[in-house]
């Protein structure tokens, strides 16, 4: 039996492959703030759209992980031309963004 691919080509809201089990509550980094600051209107509420619908869907695969010097593990996921690095903190139900970058 082969295995089923849940890896997300689109980010649609009713797609069948994404496990959601509830949006997470959004913390941004302080850098963030002057990120978005820089971007026109329109742009900063791109990210934010796209930064809510990672919440929404918080246990998608990220395209790759790193560590911290802390020690800790830092997801990366491409979005939209965006790269998000987060991570989740799951006994609070937050995932904290800690970088957003434009890939474009």
């Amino acid at each position: 039996m082969r295995a089923k691919n849940y890896r997300l080509r689109s980010w649609k809201n009713d797609s069948p492959n994404v496990a959601k089990r509830g949006a997470y509550r959004l913390v941004f980094a302080e850098g963030i703030a002057e990120f978005l600051i820089q971007q026109p209107k329109r742009r900063q509420r791109q990210i934010l759209s796209l930064a809510r619908r990672l919440a929404e869907h918080p246990l998608i695969r990220s395209d790759y992980r790193l560590t911290h010097e802390s020690r800790r593990e830092i997801d990366h996921l491409l979005i939209d031309g965006y790269v998000f690095a987060y991570w989740l903190d799951h006994a609070v139900r937050e995932i904290r963004i800690t970088d957003i970058e434009d890939a474009s």
